[in-house]
């Protein structure tokens, strides 16, 4: 199971993003993904506020709960705990230590587009190199 976190939801939304090319298969179905809670936040904020297509964010919300339904991880007061420690661990914002928390509790791949944070620390992995048949 691949965990994608907001910004690859956000590339694989956005034809104009960079990454799009690569994150788009991974959204698009055919290969088992999912997300926690926070990132339809994550990604409302960024598509609507930033892109300022908030119709395009609320496609995408829609996309990541058809994808994943009930399956989104949420937080637990356990995985609370484990979000403090990897935060304090690697130096992360709640939010990226969320996303390996919840990778590293259920055994799945998390995939990113956060170079500096998540990928260069052996913490993700790209969508391009993220192992899916």
């Amino acid at each position: 199971m691949l965990l994608l976190d907001a910004s690859v939801w956000v590339a694989g939304g956005i034809p104009a993003h960079p990454s799009h090319g690569t994150a788009a298969p991974l959204v698009r179905g055919g290969v088992s993904v999912t997300a926690l809670d926070l990132t339809l936040y994550e990604v409302v904020n960024v598509v609507a506020k930033q892109y300022r297509q908030p119709d395009q964010a609320q496609g995408i919300a829609r996309a990541i709960l058809r994808t994943c339904g009930d399956e989104l991880a949420r937080v637990d007061h356990a995985f609370g705990e484990e979000v403090v420690k990897v935060a304090s661990e690697h130096g992360l914002t709640a939010y990226d230590a969320a996303y390996v928390a919840a990778a590293r509790r259920n055994g799945w791949q998390l995939v990113s587009l956060d170079i500096r944070d998540l990928v260069s620390k052996g913490l993700a992995v790209t969508p391009d190199a993220a192992d899916y048949p």
